[in-house]
């Protein structure tokens, strides 16, 4: 897992991975845990190993998490808008909840005149469960508790009948998000470059070593001036990338 993808568990972790996993075992049918890291180190077993990725890592989240992230976007983003396309990347986006609250966001600054249309965001993720569901755009309620009125009655269509307790964002919130899947810990390039980049939430499965290299790698995608999010929780930013805190949890890049 750490050489795939960078999962880092230390000896604390044993009673999380153990809860994970041992419901996939019996499911498989499989002896116990050493039966399933031979089949996880088999090459014809991608999926399966997808699966192991996805069973380990928290995709829990919800609609304008850390809404101060969100005000500092609305004071800031006209400022970029004025000098080319304004581009967005979500870069752990998990089921989405993040990369669409910026749409709704960016839609609503569009609208009032305060940004032009031309914007865009991209929302990757390592899970290519979780983009399959993301792109669904079909979310409990709850999820979206922290959604006004007002951008419920313009962008989400609420289920009934079978469906009720369900919402699905409309056409014109899909349509601004592109998904892909990427793998943070490894090199990528075509990416960007980026005005504002969220990256909240997903250090904490990494190592020191691994939160440096992926932090300057995301890094290098966003212009300088552009916006870093992190999780409000997790602190002083990891890398050698120069920075200024702006407030906490959003960092300007100096050069």
């Amino acid at each position: 897992m750490y050489e795939a993808v960078g999962l880092s568990y230390n000896e604390s972790k044993k009673s999380l991975i153990q809860s994970r996993l041992s419901q996939r075992i019996l499911k498989l049918g499989l002896g116990g845990f050493a039966d399933y890291i031979a089949l996880l180190e088999d090459e014809a077993e991608a999926a399966e190993f997808q699966m192991a990725v996805d069973l380990l890592t928290t995709n829990e989240t919800y609609f304008f998490r850390e809404p101060k992230h969100y005000d500092l976007l609305q004071q800031e983003l006209p400022n970029f808008a004025g000098k080319a396309a304004l581009s967005v990347w979500s870069a752990a986006s998990s089921f989405g909840d993040e990369a669409y609250s910026t749409a709704m966001l960016l839609n609503d600054m569009q609208i009032n005149g305060r940004i032009g249309p031309d914007w865009s965001i991209l929302a990757t993720d390592i899970s290519h469960r979780v983009l399959l569901s993301a792109k669904e755009a079909v979310f409990p309620e709850d999820r979206l508790r922290a959604v006004t009125p007002e951008r419920l009655r313009r962008y989400c269509l609420r289920g009934e009948g079978e469906s009720e307790g369900q919402v699905l964002l409309q056409d014109k919130i899909r349509q601004r998000v592109q998904f892909g899947q990427l793998n943070l810990c490894k090199p990528f390039s075509g990416l960007g470059p980026f005005d504002v980049i969220f990256l909240r939430n997903v250090l904490i499965y990494f190592d020191p070593p691994t939160k440096v290299d992926v932090v300057d790698r995301v890094l290098a995608t966003l212009k300088p001036g552009g916006l870093f999010f992190l999780g409000t929780a997790e602190g002083r930013v990891p890398c050698k990338t120069p920075l200024q805190t702006v407030i906490p949890g959003a960092f300007r890049k100096l050069a």
